[in-house]
């Protein structure tokens, strides 16, 4: 089983999270090293899918209904990690995250969500 690997959205982009998460050794990229700011969201899911990324954003209603698309047109995807926006302080998500990614493998996470707020 392999090891999720992370694609932060702008809207959950902080640098001192991604920081915090390459310091324990998650890969994780972020919108801006994959150049997509102010990308569509279809086209950010996209780009994690094709790199079989878990995407982590805080725009659950815009994501959840493009995942529930996604199965429907049997498009996979590597996952979801779904939060509220401004719920979590950024320890908080890190530990939240942590967990996640400790607890779960790649291939568990394929074409399925996750709400950060199960992994408190």
């Amino acid at each position: 089983m392999s090891r999720i690997q992370l694609y932060i959205d702008e809207d959950a982009m902080h640098l001192a999270l991604v920081g915090a998460l390459r310091a324990n050794g998650v890969d994780t990229i972020t919108a801006v090293d994959a150049g997509l700011i102010q990308s569509p969201d279809e086209l950010q899911l996209e780009y994690a899918a094709e790199r079989a990324r878990v995407l982590y954003s805080f725009n659950v209603a815009d994501f959840y209904q493009l995942h529930t698309a996604w199965i429907a047109a049997n498009k996979p995807h590597a996952g979801m990690i779904l939060a509220r926006q401004q719920r979590y302080s950024g320890s908080d998500q890190l530990r939240r995250l942590l967990r996640l990614v400790a607890a779960t493998s790649h291939e568990d996470m394929m074409n399925r969500i996750e709400f950060l707020s199960r992994w408190g």
